[in-house]
């Protein structure tokens, strides 16, 4: 899978700032920014990324019930969506992945890996799905 276009959904301003510099710099991606799932919905009515990467403590609407609208749109069910959370006790992990995550990046990240990282989450989905 190819990845051109990242939609990153985070409240804090801090970690969407750094996270679409690592992407953008780092990863060579375009990158789109969402500081809530209201925004992150209004982003993906108009353009489908090639993966989301979402954060899952967000005031109004928490990542899981993110992940499960954005699952609800036709021309997103095959986007992998990555969860960012520094929450990663072994229960909740297997439970976001449960939800469909293709996997879990855990806060704080390190900007210089996080492309790397993502790559790697993608390539063990893809390995399974095979």
């Amino acid at each position: 899978m190819e990845i051109k276009n990242v939609l990153m959904v985070d409240d804090d301003d801090d970690i969407r700032e750094v996270g679409g510099m690592s992407l953008e710099d780092v990863g060579n991606w375009s990158v789109s920014l969402a500081g809530s799932a209201e925004e992150a919905l209004a982003h993906v009515s108009t353009h489908t990324p090639d993966l989301i990467l979402l954060d899952v403590m967000m005031p109004d609407v928490d990542g899981p019930t993110t992940l499960l609208r954005l699952r609800e749109l036709p021309a997103l069910e095959q986007v992998p969506i990555i969860f960012m959370t520094a929450r990663v006790q072994k229960d909740e992990v297997d439970s976001y992945l449960a939800l469909g995550a293709a996997g879990v990046i855990v806060k704080p990240f390190d900007p210089m890996t996080l492309p790397n990282e993502i790559l790697d989450i993608l390539r063990k989905q893809s390995s399974k799905n095979d």
